[in-house]
């Protein structure tokens, strides 16, 4: 029942690109850190 207000409002539009808006930046962030993991376990490796 929550956020029903929001929904004939219109907000929920604009909640929910912030949310996909959030998950791309934790994305580039999840693979980012990939990125750094891997080239520190090549390190490691030699």
């Amino acid at each position: 029942m929550e956020g029903l207000d929001d929904i004939f409002a219109g907000k929920s539009d604009k909640r929910k690109r912030g949310v996909d808006g959030e998950i791309r930046e934790l994305h580039a962030k999840i693979g980012e850190l990939t990125v750094v993991n891997d080239f520190l376990e090549r390190g490691l490796k030699k």
